[in-house]
């Protein structure tokens, strides 16, 4: 019996050998204390005291372990040091009484079942104990893996913890950390598309980490063995992204991890020098990536958001090391507050627009208000509930951005429009130049389709759409959308496109970039909002010869839809939008699409990633000699108006404004929209 034994132990040590995992490897889930790591991971524990500057006195019984050759003291004297330190004392959280009650959400997680982006998968686990870091999810999209990597379900975990106290949260915390580090190894020390190693991934999770190592500082619950291999680890994440970070919204991501590892563990010998370079990065992005008028350059709501928090962050880490940041550095950081507050549509939620998602911004904008005691922001978010009655507004034009923003006023059932006059954009772009987005009595009426998702079967199907003209409240030419345009703005938009009154807002712009297009054509598209009243579009199709012109205007999922003429009817409970062509050309085709895969995909709406709904298109069809005008009365009416009859007519056209009378219920107006420039804008009410 002993010798089968023997030969038995023979054959697994061999195959052990073959593959490359030695026994104490293969009981990864079984190293505990510093002496266990050690035994397995000699190199690992080692290595922790080459990124250490030792000749810190606070390290000194450290170094003195360290020189005698006694790595395992060292270690615990190290673990020892940092229990107590300066940052553990302002950092660490009084750990709850032992308890059992449960979370639900939290008991997901234990199950490695992680909700990313909206999708559910469960990570495999592989033969080696360790889960599978490279799970792709149940899409099998790379989105998935890249998120799931960044450990934000660790915090989640980890509140569960706080707030419970039951034991099998941290238990899970201390698994996951020492299944993940190991698994990881060794740093490729390279910039990397993978799952793991990849910018975002590395900077989120060195936040994480650093979070929960102080966090849960004092607990027994995290093993020596695996704060040891966190610290071992985090010194390769601020090494990632130093050398490797890229541009834009990554680069206030990774560039604020870097100066939390070097904020938050000065006891690394380059921290200092991590610092100086974050400083020196993040202010040169801050300028290149910010404009004047406070948005972010890829002009996209959800991205200008992260960024925003990246920055935050790092002015916050910067006072935590005591390092002082220029003056427009706040200054910045107020401007991109101050457009999420006047951009915001009524219900507190955000522009949808570009690769962003339909998020509220509510909390937000109340915590900029009371970080730089403004309360006209306060009572902009809050409907008038709170703050004080801006001095500005209720409209507002953003010349470099160039976005104007209409609203009939700031109470929760005001009018709010989103008007894109600007450049395409520096990243996550949509081909949409002149879309608009428009919103009444609580209640989204005209959208832009989304972004649906970035990779996996979900974005076969759906980017191009998402990206494409196809998407959003523009018009087709010939079939063709537009092409891609200038990223950056070099300059603010010129004041003679847009005039904000008390009593109308205006707004001008053109595109002549259409992908595929033979010929010379550019369309130009006029705002003009006669505050609380409606909205007229002016269409100008400047063409060298005949054209099919499609206008594409996509609706809310919620609203119900009527048909009659040349009408689109839109309904909710809390009121209407009446869509109408009141130019007359001849031979116009409406029709209605409504969640259409083939031949082509239209009539889908994604409010956020990964979610996504049918809705409908209302599609105008015609055919044009050259250039003609078509103009738009866009008409809001409450649940509770008495007087629904309207009637609007194009009184006259020339080669630089349409002249149009509309009468809505017993007022009537007579109203000049220029086709480029606001000089010749007129608004009289005519007396009946």
């Amino acid at each position: 019996m002993i010798r089968t034994f023997c030969t038995a132990l023979f054959s697994l040590l061999l195959f052990l050998g073959a593959i490359g995992i030695s026994p104490a490897q293969q009981s990864w889930e079984k190293l505990h204390t510093t002496a266990d790591l050690y035994e397995a991971h000699p190199e690992i524990l080692r290595g922790i005291f080459s990124h250490l500057d030792l000749d810190l006195p606070e390290l000194a019984a450290v170094k003195a372990a360290r020189d005698q050759g006694d790595w395992v003291e060292a270690a615990d004297k190290l673990l020892a040091y940092y229990a107590h330190s300066p940052v553990a004392q302002s950092l660490a959280r009084d750990l709850p009484a032992r308890g059992n009650g449960r979370i639900a959400a939290a008991d997901t997680i234990l199950q490695d079942v992680f909700t990313i982006q909206n999708v559910k998968g469960k990570v495999p686990i592989l033969p080696d104990g360790h889960r599978d870091w490279y799970y792709k999810g149940p899409n099998n999209d790379r989105e998935w893996a890249w998120l799931s990597n960044r450990h934000s379900q660790l915090l989640q975990v980890m509140d569960a913890y706080f707030e419970t106290g039951n034991p099998v949260y941290a238990v899970y915390l201390d698994r996951f950390m020492r299944d993940f580090i190991l698994k990881s190894m060794p740093y490729p020390a390279e910039k990397g598309t993978e799952s793991i190693w990849r910018g975002l991934e590395v900077a989120a999770r060195a936040k994480a980490w650093t979070r929960l190592f102080y966090a849960m500082n004092g607990s027994t619950y995290l093993r020596p063995a695996t704060r040891l291999l966190l610290l071992s680890s985090l010194p390769d994440h601020a090494h990632y992204n130093r050398h490797f970070h890229g541009g834009n919204n990554w680069l206030t991501m990774e560039i604020s991890a870097l100066a939390t590892v070097a904020a938050y563990f000065p006891e690394f010998k380059d921290s200092d020098a991590w610092l100086d370079y974050a400083i020196g990065a993040m202010t040169e992005s801050m300028r290149d990536q910010v404009y004047p008028d406070g948005v972010q350059t890829e002009l996209t709501s959800h991205y200008h958001n992260v960024s925003l928090h990246n920055f935050e962050l790092f002015q916050s880490i910067c006072e935590v090391a005591g390092r002082e940041l220029p003056a427009f550095f706040p200054e910045t950081i107020q401007r991109m507050y101050g457009y999420i507050a006047r951009a915001v549509r009524p219900d507190g939620y955000r522009i949808l627009n570009n690769d962003g998602d339909r998020g509220s911004d509510r909390e937000l904008i109340l915590r900029g208000a009371d970080a730089f005691d403004r309360p006209d922001w306060a009572y902009i978010a809050s409907n008038g509930k709170n703050g004080s009655l801006p001095s500005d507004g209720p409209s507002y034009f953003f010349p470099w951005a160039g976005q104007l923003i209409s609203r009939s006023g700031f109470d929760s059932l005001a009018h709010w429009s989103f008007f894109d006059m600007g450049p395409w954009g520096s990243g996550h772009q949509h081909n949409d130049k002149l879309h608009l987005s428009v919103s009444a009595f609580g209640q989204d009426f005209l959208v832009d389709a989304g972004r649906f998702a970035y990779t996996g079967a979900l974005a076969e199907k759906f980017r191009p759409y998402a990206r494409g003209s196809q998407g959003h409240n523009v018009l087709l030419l010939d079939g063709k959308g537009q092409g891609s345009g200038p990223t950056h703005a070099s300059s603010p938009l010129d004041r003679r496109f847009v005039e904000i009154t008390e009593r109308y807002d205006f707004g001008s712009q053109s595109f002549d970039r259409f992908e595929g297009l033979e010929g010379e054509v550019s369309h130009s598209r006029s705002l003009l909002y006669l505050r609380g009243k409606f909205w007229l579009i002016a269409d100008r199709i400047s063409s060298d010869r005949p054209r099919t012109v499609q206008a594409l205007w996509h609706w809310h999922p919620d609203i119900a839809l009527q048909l009659q003429g040349l009408e689109v009817a839109g309904s909710h409970p809390g009121g209407s939008l009446t869509l109408s062509l009141v130019s007359r050309p001849s031979d116009v085709d409406l029709r209605s699409i409504r969640g259409q895969e083939i031949p082509e995909i239209q009539g889908w709406y994604s409010p956020e990633y990964n979610r996504y709904e049918p809705n409908t298109l209302t599609s105008f069809e015609l055919r044009i000699p050259a250039t003609q005008t078509l103009v738009w009365l866009l008409l809001p009416r409450s649940s509770s108006s008495d007087d629904t009859s309207y009637r609007a007519r194009v009184l006259s056209e020339t080669d630089t404004y349409v002249t149009v009378e509309v009468q809505v219920g017993r007022e009537s107006w007579e109203l000049q929209v220029p086709y480029y420039d606001r000089d010749t804008v007129a608004v009289s009410e005519v007396m009946r």
